[in-house]
């Protein structure tokens, strides 16, 4: 028999898989890997993780090879979190299941086509990349004998789930509405709405936030949609510009950049560590409940990184996600969406075989809504190349079938 390493190196509000909730499925447990090892694992192998090396972070793929997409971000944001809960004691491959996780559903073209099939799908309950990744970790996934989705532990999918945080009533006591996949996962599983998610999916999403932010800065400065001498203007990114070109005077622009980001990262990940351990010691949680219960995140920046950040992410909103090069790979990608959605919606017999039957399946001929969300499922798989190939396949009278 071989024995796994123990957990005995992680703090006390750290979670453990020996203590955790389990599968909804239950299943014989590895003896060479952890439950939160095995989630890891079958997100990485999954086929809906694979297609986002073709899915947009914000230049649409064939834009150029050098810059992010949906595969290279949820790495750097992989690769952040392990070492954030390596410094805090926390399970890093929790942490690392729920950041490779996180943005399995997204559709293609990235934000612009999550607006299409929103707009879309108004009619019938709308679309979310968030809730699609829960279709995803829950049902889409076709790949083992005894359950749809990949039965993922409850941490995981906790997660997931509250990758924004918890899900609090509103003032008015009202319950946010759910869902329709969610609230279905729901009454399955109590996936603890209301609390905080673990300390590991905060650190999470915190280094996505930590992730986009500078690859995105990264992405448009190689782009040349702004200067190094723009963002100098920047309260965070300001000093460090100074910083870099005081050390290394006349430095090439490609190393110029590089070194400006490499130093932002740190700067944001050093503050994070320091708010959080603050934040901890006031707390002093004893157990993952603990963070799930307290009256706030434990993973945080400082109030002063926030400000900084919200001037970083207002640059990037003006000067990159509305730049017109951007705007004109958008415009063409909800274009694309619209039209796939609209056509398939009204004609289901232009779908794959094997989604007609499922569609048949599930009644969804007779179905506007089930037929609608059927259609989402399919356009949301796509990578950005594969739905420009359908649009010219359906829509360019000269394309070959």
């Amino acid at each position: 028999m071989i024995t796994l390493i123990p957990s005995d190196y992680l703090v006390p509000f750290a979670c453990r898989p020996e203590t955790g909730r389990g599968r909804l499925v239950a299943e014989p447990e590895s003896p060479i890997r952890t439950a939160y090892q095995r989630d890891r694992d079958r997100i990485i192998h999954s086929g809906a993780f694979r297609k986002l090396k073709y899915k947009t972070q914000v230049f649409v793929y064939h834009e150029g090879d050098y810059y992010r997409t949906r595969l290279t971000h949820s790495l750097e944001v992989a690769q952040i979190a392990r070492t954030l809960c390596r410094v805090l004691g926390l399970n890093e491959d929790l942490a690392e299941a729920v950041a490779l996780a996180h943005d399995l559903g997204h559709a293609p073209f990235g934000h612009a086509g999550e607006d299409a099939l929103n707009a879309a799908m108004a009619p019938f309950g709308g679309f979310s990349h968030n809730d699609q990744t829960l279709r995803v970790l829950t049902r889409l996934e076709h790949r083992y004998a005894d359950f749809d989705g990949l039965n993922m532990t409850w941490e995981t999918l906790e997660g997931v789930v509250k990758h924004n945080g918890p899900l609090h009533p509103a003032l008015d006591g009202a319950i946010p509405a759910l869902s329709a996949t969610l609230a279905e996962v729901q009454t399955q599983w109590d996936l603890d709405l209301n609390g905080y998610p673990s300390a590991e999916a905060q650190v999470a999403a915190l280094a996505d936030d930590i992730a986009y932010n500078n690859h995105d800065l990264d992405d448009g400065l190689r782009a040349g949609l702004f200067t190094v001498d723009e963002i100098a203007d920047l309260p965070l990114v300001g000093p460090i510009v100074a910083e870099v070109r005081r050390r290394y005077p006349g430095l090439e622009r490609s190393r110029l950049i590089h070194e400006i980001i490499r130093r932002l990262i740190d700067r944001m990940v050093t503050d994070l560590l320091t708010e959080t351990r603050s934040r901890l010691e006031r707390l002093a949680p004893q157990s993952p409940d603990a963070i799930r219960c307290a009256d706030r995140e434990m993973v945080a920046f400082s109030e002063t990184m926030l400000d900084q950040e919200r001037h970083l992410r207002a640059f990037l909103f003006r000067r990159m996600y509305r730049h017109y090069r951007v705007n004109r790979e958008t415009s063409k990608a909800r274009r694309v969406v619209r039209d796939l959605f609209a056509l398939f919606h009204t004609e289901p017999n232009c779908l794959p075989s094997d989604w007609q039957d499922d569609l048949q399946a599930q009644g969804g001929n007779e179905d506007p809504v089930r037929r609608a969300r059927l259609v989402v499922d399919y356009i949301a798989g796509m990578t950005d190349r594969f739905a420009l190939l359908e649009h010219r396949r359906l829509f360019d009278l000269d394309s070959q079938i």
